[in-house]
């Protein structure tokens, strides 16, 4: 169980971002020509830069608590960092053609899984 506090915020900032990050990949497979994709979807992308922003500082920071909690927090921010550099390579990925938005979209699932996966044992 997180005693500490601040073990919340590392989590909260990594679940947001994993969030946006999925809205990402969703919205990029969004074919509905006539329906735009839901809010929550176009909120959570709107949200994108801000939590990168959020999950870099805290990922950049130094946290000063017990080994236990240390460990946890070095965990949370080595996935908030692989999810910084998937989301680059997504953007690099683009081209502008449909097969590459589709690769690019599938690769960045495949971090966010991984991630996600982390996550849940850290």
């Amino acid at each position: 169980m997180m005693k500490d506090q601040r073990l919340k915020v590392f989590r909260a900032a990594l679940d947001a971002l994993i969030e946006s990050l999925d809205a990402l990949v969703r919205v990029s497979r969004w074919t509905d020509t006539v329906e735009a994709p839901p809010e929550p979807l176009r909120v959570a992308v709107a949200k994108l830069n801000d939590r990168l922003g959020t999950a870099d500082r805290l990922a950049s920071g130094k946290f000063v608590g017990t080994p236990t909690d240390t460990n946890k927090v070095n965990a949370l921010c080595a996935t908030m960092k692989k999810l910084d550099l998937a989301y680059v390579a997504y953007r690099k990925r683009l081209g502008g053609k449909p097969e590459q938005i589709v690769d690019a979209a599938a690769a960045l699932e495949t971090d966010i899984a991984e991630a996600s996966a982390a996550a849940a044992l850290a």
